[in-house]
């Protein structure tokens, strides 16, 4: 499993670096939203200080025009970096958007997928990375296992050097079962994160050992 941030929270992200094993940190407007007033750019930059050029960061375009996302893609790279890779929506603007950055050598992920036509245009587009939506899809009787599926399958009998990194998660069996399904990245929120550990079975694991320990050495420690 490949995990990315679905966050813009310096802080959540400094966490979360300690003690999992994070791929990046995707960020969309209303992402940015929840922390206020903040300088875009400089935030940015913040987070790419934070995880370092080896790990992704993706920026989300806002123009719902090809022209329009093109240059909100030039503002994005030049401002923050070259290796971000730049979040277009699967729209048929989107898809005319991907294919000019794609000409550019630009790093793509291809978001707002809800089916897995959307899937195989953006892979065909050469998208580094496919964003399907999997609680929405869910939310509108799509069965988004299916489309990551078939969209795994295809990656792997075209041989295509596109990753699906699932997308729009609420709760942990949906990142477990689109990881099942041939995911093999996921963006993930701070709600959903805070859930892969929070378990009351693991914490009394942890204090009966070291009850346990006490009981017959007398300390909590090793030596």
């Amino acid at each position: 499993m490949k995990l990315i941030i679905d966050s813009a929270n310096v802080d959540k992200i400094k966490e979360y670096l300690e003690y999992l094993p994070i791929d990046g940190v995707t960020t969309n407007p209303s992402i940015l939203k929840a922390e206020g007033k903040i300088e875009f750019i400089n935030h940015m930059k913040e987070i790419r200080h934070i995880i370092g050029i080896d790990k992704s960061l993706h920026v989300q375009t806002i123009s719902d025009t090809a022209e329009g996302m093109v240059r909100d893609a030039h503002d994005i790279l030049e401002s923050i970096d070259d290796q971000v890779y730049v979040k277009i929506p699967t729209s048929k603007e989107g898809l005319k958007a991907i294919k000019q950055l794609k000409a550019e050598s630009v790093n793509i992920t291809a978001t707002a997928i809800y089916s897995t036509m959307q899937g195989l245009l953006a892979t065909e587009m050469g998208a580094d990375y496919l964003a399907p939506y999997i609680n929405r899809m869910q939310n509108l009787d799509t069965d988004p296992f299916l489309v990551v599926n078939q969209l795994a399958r295809n990656i792997e009998q075209t041989n295509s050097s596109t990753r699906i990194l699932g997308a729009s998660y609420k709760n942990v069996s949906q990142v477990i079962d689109s990881l099942m399904a041939g995911a093999t990245h996921v963006t993930v929120g701070s709600d959903v994160l805070d859930k892969f550990l929070d378990n009351a079975n693991i914490a009394k694991a942890v204090a009966d050992f070291g009850q346990d320990w006490n009981t017959i050495h007398e300390r909590f420690s090793i030596k």
